[in-house]
């Protein structure tokens, strides 16, 4: 009886401890490893909690840290034109003449001003600011041209004002970008709508059939009132919606591509956008004038002494000019790097990182042309979204291009080839031959304003810990330049997504490549993508940061 009554007892013991260990093992597998990095796998978000995304005011929802940048997208109020369209700002009838008396010449390193008043289609003064003006100084013979300052007096008339920055004819041409009319319909757009694009999702499933659905940057926006898929970048943060397939799981996501543009306009918004009172020349109000040198003999260039070029630099107003199509920063001495051996030398031993949008692979694009040994490498990706690479083994240069992640108009690419920026940045060690290149903006202009701060927060975090962890890392910002002029990408978006690029990375090392007033200083068409010489000159600033000397 004793021995049988051990025995089982011993029995009890071990069929528990048994059962204790599978049930550590099944824990153990249930619960996830802080040691290995396991990416969530996307689940489907029921309509009530895409509800709980809403909020009575987008801008509400800021990260705490960029909240402050809201004040910079300020622009004067105006009271629209009650329905009539005559009562909007007219390029035809508004002028602008000499602030003083006409002089003979001009003194170089000086300024120029003019009064511009701006007047509806009948003629009559305006009364209240808000027009998208852009002011250039112009000196054709001399393939020269500096932005002008545009000062809004918020009474319908606006100051002008040029330096004088090289020796010889000048010309004052003036164009009305949008009326403070057409600006209030991009602002209430802006604000108010979601979204003006929609995107499409490729779902394919294990006997490769493909379903296809609208997919956006929150739930409202994927065109479902049912249920939607919810995928959230693990290294930044980000949240990208599609509405949920027919029948394929959300995790059988595999492609992305452009959608469609969204009716967004009444026809009254479509007329005080239309191209006949977009980006128009006003009527010549000043004739050309002559800048003389101080004395004989001196330079025929009004420029002061300047440090070489390198990270956190204070910004002058305007950055630079042009000279001979040759751009002059006014911030540092900037450089020229004509030939393919220059840019070589300049080059050896970088790894130059470029992330963003199709205006920063040109710059890609410009250097594999210009330097005969830069040879691509053959990824097998989709070429409008990358990631490119090319290499020049014998200085051992490696050049990276690739867009940054959702939102991206774009072709169909695989889903995993879009990489948000925030991931590239913290897998980067950094260091003296590591470049980095961010250029964002361009694709951000049909969500609303805080879409954008909060991208920006998240990469604004990453880039200040590359920094903090090699500080000897060049990050240079691309702005984005001048192009589009509709309500789903205008110069006047543009504008105020510069202003928070330029806000949101001012008290870190970083350098700036301003290609808003390198694409707006010459007289060339507005172009998305700018031609040659205006990617030569905007590489040229960027190698003045990698070699200032």
């Amino acid at each position: 009886m004793g021995p049988f009554m051990g025995q089982c007892k011993r029995y009890k013991i071990l069929t528990v401890g048994l059962v204790f260990l599978v049930w550590i093992l099944c824990f153990k597998m249930s619960w996830p490893d802080s040691t290995i990095p396991r990416p969530p796998a996307p689940h489907p978000a029921s309509k009530s909690a895409s509800k709980s995304t809403e909020s009575p005011s987008l801008l509400e929802s800021l990260p705490q840290e960029l909240a402050n940048l809201t004040h910079l997208l300020h622009w004067p109020l105006t009271p629209g034109d009650n329905g009539d369209l005559l009562a909007s700002t007219s390029p035809q009838t508004s002028t602008y003449h000499l602030r003083g008396p006409a002089q003979a010449s001009y003194a170089l390193g000086g300024y120029l001003e003019a009064i511009l008043v701006a007047r509806d289609h009948r003629g009559r003064p305006k009364t209240h600011g808000g027009d998208l003006f852009r002011a250039q100084l112009l000196g054709p013979d001399l393939k020269a041209g500096v932005p002008g300052d545009v000062q809004d007096l918020e009474n319908g008339t606006y100051l002008l004002s040029f330096p004088l920055l090289w020796a010889g004819k000048a010309q004052v041409q003036v164009r009305l970008i949008h009326s403070s009319e057409a600006v209030g319909v991009l602002q209430r757009i802006w604000r108010e709508k979601r979204a003006t694009v929609d995107f499409r999702g490729y779902f394919r499933g294990p006997t490769g059939t493909e379903e296809t659905v609208i997919c956006n940057v929150d739930p409202q926006s994927t065109g479902t009132r049912g249920p939607t898929c919810q995928y959230r970048d693990v290294d930044s943060g980000e949240l990208w919606f599609c509405a949920q397939p027919p029948t394929l799981p959300c995790s059988s996501l595999v492609g992305h591509s452009s959608g469609r543009y969204l009716n967004v306009t009444t026809l009254h918004d479509d007329a005080l956008l239309a191209w006949k009172v977009t980006d128009k020349v006003l009527p010549q109000g000043v004739s050309p004038i002559q800048i003389r040198m101080a004395a004989p003999g001196n330079s025929s260039l009004a420029l002061s002494p300047r440090p070489a070029c390198r990270p956190g630099l204070p910004a002058p107003k305007p950055s630079g000019f042009y000279y001979q199509e040759v751009w002059h920063s006014l911030s540092c001495s900037s450089l020229s790097f004509s030939t393919a051996d220059s840019i070589l030398g300049c080059l050896a031993g970088h790894v130059v990182h470029m992330m963003g949008d199709s205006t920063l692979r040109q710059w890609w694009e410009y250097l594999l042309h210009t330097v005969p040994s830069l040879k691509p490498v053959d990824l097998h990706v989709t070429y409008q979204t990358g990631p490119l690479m090319a290499v020049e083994t014998t200085r051992g240069i490696v050049l990276h291009w690739r867009a940054h992640s959702w939102p991206l108009r774009s072709l169909r690419t695989p889903v995993a080839s879009l990489h948000s920026v925030v991931r590239e940045l913290e897998g980067m060690a950094g260091g003296p031959h590591t470049v980095v290149v961010l250029g964002l903006g361009a694709h951000f202009t049909t969500f609303p304003p805080p879409i954008f701060v909060r991208r920006l927060a998240r990469i604004r975090a990453a880039v200040a810990a590359l920094l903090a962890r090699e500080p000897r890392t060049l990050v240079v910002i691309k702005l984005a330049n001048t192009g589009y002029k509709s309500v789903y990408g205008s110069d006047w978006f543009t504008l105020q997504v510069n202003r928070l690029l330029r806000a949101a990375f001012a008290d870190l090392h970083v350098a700036f490549v301003d290609a808003w007033e390198m694409t707006s200083s010459l007289a060339l068409p507005d172009n998305i993508h700018p031609g040659q010489l205006i990617v030569r000159n905007e590489v040229d600033f960027l190698l003045s940061f990698v070699c200032p000397t």
